[in-house]
């Protein structure tokens, strides 16, 4: 019988400019078969253009890792905290900014 192997910990750094943050409000999502790009934005209320403050590109199995992971802990938040809700307008699907997959905003244009 195969043993598994042990869990490792890994030490994490952050650096002084990363551990304040990026607030976004806004996401895009490209793939090509060998990675994911996260293209991190912020929309200025009465602007008409959005500035990407951050990317972050991970293999498909990652990016995978990283919804499950996401997954979880959106489960455990509203377990203590209660539903997040989603403030969109169906009446306006062109005025609506913030995260959303390419599969909603293909079935909005049709």
């Amino acid at each position: 019988m195969q043993q598994m192997p042990q869990r490792q910990q890994i030490g994490v750094e952050i650096d002084d400019n990363a551990k304040e943050g990026v607030y976004s409000n806004l996401a895009m999502i490209l793939f090509s078969p060998n990675e994911f790009i996260f293209d991190f934005a912020r929309m200025m209320p009465a602007m008409s253009k959005a500035k990407v403050l951050s990317r972050v590109i991970m293999a498909p199995m990652n990016a995978k890792a990283m919804l499950k992971a996401l997954t979880e802990n959106i489960k455990k938040f509203e377990d203590k905290f209660g539903e997040i809700k989603l403030h969109t307008d169906p009446n306006q699907p062109s005025k609506n900014i913030g995260f959303e997959s390419s599969t909603t905003r293909n079935e909005e244009e049709k």
